[in-house]
């Protein structure tokens, strides 16, 4: 089968072109969108406390099962039927759902039924929408424009996010919940204007109609099983979810109060991560990615690994402050990188599997690590949690950087590839 990762001695040049109109227009719609849901997620789980600790982690979890349940037959409704398609369903269905939650609260209050379950509906439209989402850059881009396309996503959603607590803190004492609905509900007004309007070039590739759900979902495991860069790629990002993500929302937080530094400086630890991975996506999206972008990649892993131990050894405030960029500059660099790798290498009908499986990895070794890291953070404190995400992020680095596929991998991917048990052109790589 065709490998996911490109050996060519050769590196075409880099493409300078302006970025497609509908690609730019496709993601201004989705970071409006990820505004208003990021308000929307404030303001729920706002709502969700008034009910108690326990009501309030239930919600969160309304959210997060059903959407890591759902994602690999998400994926492979998104290849069958088309990213388009569902992402127009999704945004329809999530318009509907966010007024319903307005007139609710408007007329019976917040109970927490409600919230349950339009906590429910939340997590299961989002896994039929987050592969197709992912998927999106590499319908409406080139591959050379690839690296650059994701790299201005990363950095749009990093700034949706900072702009959202606030956005909700605010709409949530003006207008409460029933407020920030409405307000979110303009988001998907505008998703869906858009997706109407864009026509992705590969849309017309899809999985077989005749191959069952059940068969694609198979399908995209096996492809994931047999590709050497595809393997390795999941291993990081699982390597990458579980020692980067819970560092500065979990265990920043926790080092600060066992340093006694005060609740400013944990705002600002968060804060130092998100303009880290800001300038790293910025200036991937100005310069491009390295050359051999599955060491870019790999090297990024490492840095933020260098930040997390320098986080836990951090003295003064300062200091936990400057680490916390490190972290959030290497997540970036890791991001900006990982993602168009297996991006461009995907087989044009597996483009939302492949999203779902990295979407998959992710929230599950998030789960486990949370757990895992909080119950050391009471024992052997948060600093030593935090050196053992250290350890992980440069064993997850190292090997990257011994994976003879995934070093070989270039920035600028061939030709789509055709997905397993498919015949393969002249030009690809066969295993």
């Amino acid at each position: 089968m065709a490998s996911l990762g490109t050996t060519e001695p050769v590196v075409p040049p880099r493409s300078r072109t302006v970025l497609p109109r509908s690609y730019v227009l496709w993601l201004a719609g989705t970071c409006a969108c990820l505004v208003g849901d990021a308000a929307l997620y404030f303001a729920l789980g706002w709502a969700a406390s008034a009910h108690g600790g326990q009501a309030a982690a239930l919600v969160l979890t309304a959210i997060t099962l059903p959407r890591t349940v759902l994602l690999l037959l998400g994926g492979a409704v998104g290849d069958r039927f088309g990213a388009r398609r569902v992402l127009i369903t999704g945004a329809a269905a999530m318009l509907a759902a966010v007024l319903a939650l307005a007139l609710a609260t408007r007329m019976w209050g917040t109970s927490l039924w409600m919230l349950l379950g339009f906590a429910a509906v939340v997590g299961t439209v989002d896994a039929f929408c987050l592969p197709a989402t992912g998927s999106m850059p590499r319908r409406l881009v080139s591959k050379e424009q690839l690296p650059r396309a994701m790299a201005l996503r990363q950095a749009g959603g990093q700034v949706a996010a900072l702009l959202g607590a606030p956005l909700g803190a605010a709409l949530v004492a003006a207008s409460g919940l029933g407020g920030t609905a409405l307000v979110d509900a303009g988001g998907f007004v505008v998703v869906l204007a858009v997706m109407v309007w864009v026509r992705p070039a590969a849309e017309a590739e899809r999985s077989p109609r005749a191959e069952s759900v059940l068969a694609g979902i198979t399908d995209g495991l096996k492809l994931a099983a047999a590709d050497p860069v595809l393997r390795t790629a999941l291993l990081l990002t699982a390597a990458a979810a579980a020692a980067l993500l819970p560092a500065v929302s979990l265990l920043g937080p926790l080092l600060v109060r066992s340093n006694g530094w005060g609740p400013g400086t944990a705002g600002l630890v968060a804060a130092g991560q998100g303009a880290g991975i800001l300038f790293a996506a910025l200036l991937t999206a100005r310069l491009g990615p390295v050359r051999r972008i599955g060491t870019g990649a790999s090297l990024g892993l490492a840095l933020a690994s260098v930040g997390l131990a320098g986080l836990a050894a951090a003295p003064a405030p300062a200091a936990a402050v400057a680490a916390a960029v490190v972290v959030g500059a290497g997540s970036g660099v890791f991001a900006c990188h990982m993602g168009p790798l297996v991006l461009a290498g995907a087989p044009d009908t597996h483009l939302s599997r492949v999203q779902s499986l990295l979407s998959l990895v992710q929230s599950s070794a998030l789960v486990v690590a949370n757990n895992v890291l909080g119950r050391l953070a009471n024992a052997p404190g948060p600093g030593s949690a935090l050196l053992l995400c250290a350890a992980v992020g440069c064993g997850a680095a190292g090997i990257g950087l011994a994976s003879a596929s995934l070093r070989a991998s270039r920035a600028a991917g061939p030709t789509p590839r055709s997905a397993p048990g498919r015949r393969n052109s002249g030009t690809e790589q066969e295993l």
